[in-house]
């Protein structure tokens, strides 16, 4: 603490000369002493003296009052730089976010855009399994490029266009006779019964697995009961269209006759 701030906090009796003077000329009077003259004159130096007295306590006072204001304007300015600096550290923040999202903004224009997958769907069969339908992949068809590579537009009057324009359709026809076709497929779910419930239904599936052919595929089979203990063998199998058919299937398959009864189409999806 300052030494204004604690004159100005201390309490002091400025006016003790003013009443010891005045303690004096009572007594004086009850006395009997006469110094009228001499009284007069300490009287104003008195007053003087209580003035400058008033006057430096009114300075003190003032000068605390001024102290307290600027510790005040002090205390606001360190709370402006705070609130500042958090503004600034707000706005590079914000900066740097921007700066991010316009680099991914960038990077997004430049990719090639996505290709979606294609799912393949699954076949449910009746016997509860499900197998994975299989989808042939999309053949690109050429026709549109060796078309654009056939000038048919050529100059009737020019005997080498003509050349050139029959040379080029034969190419065209040879390409087309190579270019493979998409091969059609289906997924069969046959019934095989059996003659009664004492038939050895091992050997029934072995019987009819052993039926082979170009374009069949055997796939899973299970047991299925029918009735009064019998049970029926349900077996999938993928074949070509072009060489396996369901009349084909059954007529093979019941040659077995100790073993099957009849054969039934369950199910019938094209792949």
């Amino acid at each position: 603490m300052s030494s204004v701030d604690f004159l100005s906090q201390e309490k002091i009796w400025f006016d003790k000369p003013r009443y010891d003077e005045a303690e004096r000329r009572f007594y004086e009077r009850t006395n009997g002493s006469s110094q009228p003259t001499q009284d007069v004159g300490a009287n104003s130096i008195l007053q003087d003296i209580a003035r400058a007295r008033e006057n430096i306590q009114k300075s003190l006072a003032g000068s605390s009052s001024s102290a307290a204001d600027q510790g005040e304007i002090i205390g606001r300015i360190k709370s402006l730089e705070l609130e500042n600096h958090s503004l600034h550290k707000v706005v590079d923040d914000l900066r740097a976010a921007l700066s991010k999202l316009e680099c991914r903004v960038s990077v997004l224009e430049k990719s090639p855009a996505s290709v979606t997958p294609v799912t393949t769907p699954s076949v449910p069969y009746t016997n509860g399994t499900t197998v994975q339908q299989k989808t042939s992949a999309p053949v690109k068809d050429d026709e549109e490029e060796d078309d654009d590579d056939i000038d048919l537009f050529g100059s009737d009057d020019d005997e080498e266009a003509d050349k050139l324009k029959e040379q080029r359709l034969k190419e065209y026809a040879e390409k087309k006779a190579k270019k493979p076709g998409i091969i059609a497929k289906s997924s069969i779910l046959l019934d095989v019964k059996p003659w009664d419930d004492e038939t050895d239904m091992v050997k029934l599936e072995e019987c009819v697995r052993s039926v082979q052919a170009d374009g069949l595929l055997w796939g899973t089979s299970k047991l299925v009961p029918v009735g009064y203990g019998i049970k029926k063998l349900q077996i999938a199998c993928v074949v070509e269209d072009d060489k396996v058919g369901t009349d084909m299937l059954e007529e093979e398959i019941t040659k077995f006759e100790d073993y099957i009864q009849s054969v039934d189409v369950a199910a019938f999806n094209k792949i």
